[in-house]
């Protein structure tokens, strides 16, 4: 049948203490920038600001339309403070002296390099005008296809199945049986036959308007008793359904234009693990 997507939500507590654990992990801020906004704490004589707090908050759009700043700055404070101790002994220790420290810094200053390069690029390359000039692509080449509006009924057995098309016979309503007899929803909306599986896309696409299946359909899901409730051309979907997808199209093709052309200004050799100079190609 259709494919269908689950999702889930976060509590915003959950959302604070999960993103409050990636704070102190990654979130490095200038605290002279925040001197006139005030002072939160004072951990062995060196200050954390209100500010940083703030841009912490500013910086999670997920936790800011969850939670207040009142609520975050309440929550995450502590833990600003001791991820302000525990570098403190860390830098008492000599940890940033240390070859491993030295070798992950430099590690972690290419991946930040890496990541502002490309958010850059995306970002003045995937814009609007980008994803709106790929929704005139789409509808351009859009072809057209028979689609059909559906109900079913889907039942374990195939002798359930004969006994609601009986039904059916006797005037009874679809609904009301699909209710009573259906393991899955009933409304299927519009689909095109490639959009289910073939079995049931090869009984509804033969039936006109109006009807009900006459015998029972069988597939990988069970029995169906298919009713066909309308038949047209598809469309284009709107704009504003398919432009977050559009959106994740042109951001991809935009990054893979990226690395194109970089290797194609760039003269890379490469060896194999005897140091030997390896044929372009592989």
């Amino acid at each position: 049948m259709k494919k269908r997507i689950l999702g889930f939500t976060i509590s915003a507590v959950a959302v604070v203490v999960v993103a409050v654990a990636s704070f102190v992990s990654f979130k490095v801020y200038n605290a002279n920038a925040g001197a006139d906004k005030g002072v939160a704490a004072k951990v062995n004589g060196e200050v954390i600001y209100v500010n940083e707090l703030k841009q912490s908050y500013a910086d999670h759009p997920q936790i800011k339309d969850r939670v207040s700043f009142e609520d975050f700055y309440a929550k995450t404070l502590d833990v600003f403070v001791n991820s302000k101790l525990v570098y403190q002994a860390a830098h008492a220790a000599k940890v940033e002296e240390t070859p491993e420290y030295q070798r992950q810094l430099a590690t972690a200053k290419e991946d930040l390099a890496r990541k502002f390069y490309l958010e850059k690029q995306v970002e003045e390359k995937a814009n609007d005008a980008a994803v709106k000039e790929a929704y005139k692509k789409y509808t351009s080449k859009f072809e057209s296809e028979k689609e059909i509006k559906a109900k079913h009924i889907l039942v374990e057995s195939e002798g359930k199945a004969k006994e609601v098309i009986k039904k059916l016979n006797k005037g009874e309503d679809f609904v009301k049986l699909a209710k009573e007899y259906s393991k899955d929803e009933v409304d299927l909306g519009y689909f095109t036959q490639g959009m289910m599986v073939p079995e049931f896309s090869k009984a509804a696409f033969a039936m006109n308007k109006g009807e009900f299946s006459k015998k029972p359909v069988k597939s990988q899901f069970g029995y169906h008793v298919i009713l066909v409730e309308d038949i047209r051309a598809s469309k284009p979907m709107e704009f504003k359904q398919v432009e977050a997808q559009l959106r994740d199209i042109v951001t991809r093709e935009v990054v893979g234009q990226i690395f194109e052309d970089l290797r194609n200004n760039a003269k890379v050799v490469r060896y194999d693990l005897e140091g030997k100079v390896m044929p372009e190609g592989k």
